[in-house]
């Protein structure tokens, strides 16, 4: 990813992916401080810098991970079955979403758990509940919108004081045991509630339509491209338990894989040098299961471009509770699922192990060792605290990316180019003024220079008539 952005940084890429490029480049460098150690062993030092703590970046999620673990395990109760349902956008609202993150993540999460909600409460009688986890990618890092869900096949009855079980309808054939809802209808009702909250969104005004979809703000190419998705199989794939031993941590584990970190990790990636990536992906249409692995070789900008696709607003929640799992629920259901069934909840393994096992990126906190023996027997020489963003990427510091500095610089040129003319930027590098300083025994003074045509003290006021 340090190599790949200043290559594919330009004028039309927005600010946030900038940021969070910037941010990744001096993830764990000297730049943002860190502690230096003293080994007692052989007498040399080894440095530990800090992170950067961006959302996106593969390297800083791990303690998040740890933490979703550990709250999605706790909501895991023993002898129930937890199911995993996934909830896919078609091709062309996958591109959609691209330019209406938000509005398009709230329409896939929203209509998916409201469509699950009504058929496991038609179908089944239980109170439901879920945990969903967002992800935009596929396995060659392009756009694919789907959202992922822990369901438990059980719950409260909510026509009586009983417990329930998801049970097979009669007359409908069932080879493993393991019924949930009816898929197709699960399909049908995602599809018609998705549809009608985008046509709700392109009526208020909340779709950006541009670029590629500049057509669909003609009401008449709106309508056909919305008749066409209503023609399409959307999916609604309902994954029961791989084996009547598996609990619901096996699920919440894959979850948890997938919600911080970023749409590749590191072990995917065979071979990298400046000019190409190659890393490997599943290929075919096979709904669940494995599909064969085959290379896919990018060039450097290509696959920063697809990874760049997959950053999100800040706004953007990746992670959300549902039904009785959520946190306005939360502490009555459980108690309520506890009561019914007499148990407690499910006892999974260690979180940090659970997450380490199952993501080499990171490692969980440890004691340092040193860079040269590896002994831990080390003392603690001096710490420099991590400075701001703010003063990091100041456009004339030496700690900035220089891509990012140039990136400001254009920007900065850009705005006073906008509201004073093309030449007010350069005449003002080469006139500027150091600020003066008053000398003296009192502390320095700064004086304020003022902008051509303001002055200070003076206001104006237009009168209305």
């Amino acid at each position: 990813m340090r190599v790949g952005a200043a290559s594919m940084v330009d004028a039309s890429t927005c600010g946030q992916v900038q940021s969070v490029l910037a941010k990744l480049s001096l993830c764990r460098t000297h730049v943002l401080g860190g502690r230096e150690y003293l080994c007692n062993d052989c007498g040399k030092s080894s440095s530990r810098y800090n992170s950067c703590g961006d959302r996106h970046c593969p390297q800083c999620s791990g303690s998040k991970r740890v933490d979703f673990n550990d709250k999605a395990s706790k909501l895991i109760l023993s002898g129930v079955a937890y199911y995993q349902v996934v909830f896919t956008l078609p091709s062309d609202l996958s591109e959609l979403a691209l330019a209406n993150r938000n509005e398009l993540a709230d329409l896939l999460v929203s209509t998916a758990w409201k469509s699950l909600s009504k058929n496991i409460k038609s179908e089944q009688d239980y109170d439901p509940a879920a945990i969903s986890v967002l992800h935009t990618w596929n396995q060659k890092l392009e756009a694919h919108w789907h959202v992922h869900m822990l369901v438990p096949g059980a719950g409260p009855s909510l026509s009586g004081d009983d417990w329930k079980e998801a049970k097979t309808p009669p007359g409908v054939r069932n080879s493993d045991g393991y019924y949930l809802v009816d898929s197709e209808k699960l399909k049908e009702d995602f599809r018609k509630r998705a549809i009608a909250k985008l046509r709700r969104l392109r009526r208020d005004g909340k779709l950006k339509l541009g670029g590629k979809f500049e057509y669909l703000q003609s009401d008449e190419n709106w309508e056909v491209f919305v008749k066409n998705l209503e023609s399409t199989q959307w999916v609604a794939y309902i994954q029961p338990p791989p084996k009547e031993t598996s609990g619901g941590g096996e699920v919440v584990n894959y979850l948890t894989r997938y919600l911080t970190s970023g749409p590749i990790s590191n072990h995917r990636i065979t071979a990298a040098d400046s000019d190409e990536v190659v890393f490997m992906a599943r290929e075919g249409k096979r709904v669940g299961g494995e599909r064969e692995q085959v290379p896919i070789k990018l060039s450097v900008p290509e696959f920063t471009r697809r990874w760049c696709l997959h950053i999100q607003p800040d706004q953007l929640t990746k992670s959300r509770y549902f039904g009785g799992w959520s946190n306005n629920r939360l502490a009555g259901y459980m108690a309520r699922c506890q009561e019914l069934l007499g148990t407690e909840p499910e006892v999974s393994e260690t979180p940090t192990e659970a997450v380490d096992s199952m993501d080499s990126q990171w490692e969980p906190p440890s004691l340092p060792e040193c860079a040269h023996c590896g002994s831990i027997e080390l003392s603690l020489v001096c710490e420099t605290p991590k400075p701001t963003w703010k003063e990091l990427f100041w456009r004339e510091s030496e700690t900035c990316p220089e891509w990012y500095a140039e990136r400001q610089r254009e920007s900065h040129r850009e705005f006073w180019t906008a509201h004073y003319g093309s030449d007010y930027y350069d005449w003002y590098l080469e006139t500027q003024v150091e600020v003066a300083m008053e000398t003296g025994p009192e502390p320095a003074k700064a004086i304020q220079m003022y902008l051509p045509g303001l002055t200070p003290g003076v206001s104006f006021e237009i009168e209305s008539f």
